[in-house]
């Protein structure tokens, strides 16, 4: 009996070592895969090639007009507009843009997709030619309360041109990848300037 529980004892602390041991090793290949997903910073000020876009910033601000380039905004509510020039780098009209730029969830609802419009004519999510470079106004409503930062963080996502996708054996844009994080310092309203070069 005696025997039966020194087993026990042991075979006890075995497993807790081993469990201590493994707990330890998954936080230092975390933390490692944690420092090696980090994201290189891009200038606002660049133009960015994400596959199928060649992107430029141009300026963002803050606004509490009752519409922004035609989206309504809610009553008292406040929308971060970020407006850039847009380039469809494809061989066909496209307007697969809305998930290209990600903002900081400390600034929107990450679940929350934003409005895009052109800003010439306030269409929404048109489709963009090939080619032609359009200045569009990406829309995020801010929380009820929200105070106007002085900057916000942007993820930049890239895809992949398949000429056959697994599926179904079709050409597309696939495995959309983060490239890098861009900050970009907010102006005080629609007639800020351009973020300058």
């Amino acid at each position: 009996m005696l025997e039966n529980a020194g087993s026990r004892l042991k075979a006890w602390t075995v497993a807790g070592v081993g469990t201590a041991a493994a707990v330890a090793v998954a936080g230092v290949l975390g933390a490692f895969e944690a420092r090696h997903e980090s994201l290189p910073a891009l200038a606002p000020t660049s133009r960015i090639e994400t596959g199928e876009w060649l992107l430029r910033p141009l300026k963002a601000y803050v606004t509490a007009e009752k519409y922004a380039y035609g989206t309504l905004l809610k009553p008292g509510g406040k929308a971060l507009v970020l407006e850039l020039e847009m380039t469809n780098r494809t061989a066909k009209s496209t307007k697969d843009y809305f998930d290209v730029l990600q903002a900081s969830r400390k600034i929107v609802d990450p679940a929350t997709k934003p409005f895009i419009a052109l800003t010439r004519d306030s269409t929404m999510s048109p489709e963009l030619h090939p080619g032609m470079p359009e200045r569009m106004a990406y829309i995020w409503q801010l929380p009820d309360g929200a105070t106007a930062p002085a900057s916000f963080d942007l993820t930049v996502i890239r895809k992949t041109y398949k000429a056959r996708d697994n599926l179904y054996g079709l050409p597309g844009w696939f495995n959309p990848t983060p490239i890098g994080t861009m900050t970009i310092p907010v102006g005080a309203g629609p007639d800020s300037a351009d973020i300058q070069p």
